[in-house]
């Protein structure tokens, strides 16, 4: 059955979305996506990605039922049903009045759940650069978090970065870290596939968990690393990223465990290390580089590298919106063989 817009009366479109109704449990519905009002941009979808992280969460019912949601685009609630996602690039298919800065036709990203046609205000989407390949686009959400990642790591030039968990942020935080100044970025994860995807685009050495810390110890001389992200939504990562890292060294937790408890050792080169965990979560920026940095300013940065960071490596498979269902069954079942999914929408 066709999963493309189709036109109803009054201007409007049927479009189908992927909603969540309970736990491992997608349905397609059909929504009335009207025509532009003054303001606004009705966008046409060219694919969207799934996150392995967040995402798999929420599909897997293991967020607070009560949490509120973050961003103005979802729909429902964590405790379903629910329209989730965070990572859509499409084309302008046209534009209210008053709307100055979008052109028909744009590829723009935008924070929105996967949806076949979509209004949003004329703020809401991101104009990509020219000649980007849009699928590339769709790592704008992930980017703009690894950018925010790389900021709350305390980092000096010629230092010894470690990065637990080399899924799509993971990956991304060690190509950032690379040109951030580490002089080496050594990298755990469990999943073969993914240490020889992370040499490929910028580690120095990657370990399997079974190896931390001798491994980090051996290679840093002994010192451990200077600092360490935790990428991995593991409790036991976050435990080892404290036993891996330096005195006085810091663990910047990037993952969001959800209602999974995390229970750690505090009592040992913890509390005698100095060690210090940091949260990073994209919502909020550095208050140090507040004075010079906001959103715009991060957004900017993540658009201008896009086209330098290795990407497209990244992208492990493409479905059909229509086999979506499939898709999130093979992160469930099979996370080993994934990486980036993105789901297609057939353009005419």
């Amino acid at each position: 059955m066709s999963v493309e817009p189709s036109p109803v009366a009054g201007g409007a479109l049927e479009a189908r979305a992927l909603w969540f109704s309970a736990p491992r449990t997608t349905e397609f519905r059909l929504e009335k996506v009207q025509a532009p009002s003054p303001g606004e941009v009705r966008v046409r979808t060219i694919a969207s990605a799934l996150s392995q992280g967040t995402e798999m969460l929420v599909y897997r019912g293991e967020v607070p039922a009560d949490l509120p949601l973050d961003l103005p685009t979802l729909a429902g609630s964590f405790s379903f049903p629910i329209k989730y996602g965070y990572a859509t690039v499409g084309h302008v298919l046209d534009a209210g009045a008053d709307v100055e800065d979008l052109a028909l036709g744009d590829t723009v990203f935008v924070h929105h759940p996967h949806q076949a046609a979509f209004v949003v205000p004329e703020e809401a989407p991101v104009r990509l650069p020219d000649g980007l390949d849009p699928l590339l686009g769709l790592f704008v959400a992930n980017l703009e978090t690894a950018v925010n990642v790389v900021r709350d790591t305390p980092l000096h030039l010629g230092e010894t970065a470690l990065v637990f968990g080399q899924g799509v942020v993971g990956l991304l935080v060690t190509q950032l870290l690379g040109l951030a100044g580490a002089s080496r970025v050594l990298v755990v994860e469990p999943v073969k596939k993914r240490r020889e995807l992370a040499l490929v685009v910028g580690a120095d050495e990657a370990f399997e968990p079974d190896d931390v810390p001798e491994c980090v110890l051996d290679a840093t001389a002994g010192r451990g690393a200077d600092v360490a992200v935790e990428a991995s939504g593991s409790g036991a990562a976050l435990q080892a990223a404290i036993d891996a890292v330096a005195g006085e060294g810091t663990v910047v937790v990037a993952s969001w465990y959800g209602t999974k408890p995390v229970t750690l050792s505090l009592g040992g080169h913890f509390h005698r290390g100095r060690v210090r965990l940091r949260s990073s979560q994209v919502g909020r920026i550095n208050p140090d580089l507040e004075p010079r940095w906001d959103p715009a300013r991060r957004m900017e940065t993540v658009l201008g590298l896009l086209p330098r960071l290795r990407l497209k490596e990244l992208i492990s498979h493409c479905f059909p919106f229509d086999q979506a269902p499939d898709a999130y069954q093979l992160v469930d079942e099979r996370p080993d063989e994934t990486v980036q999914i993105i789901l297609t929408h057939a353009q005419s």
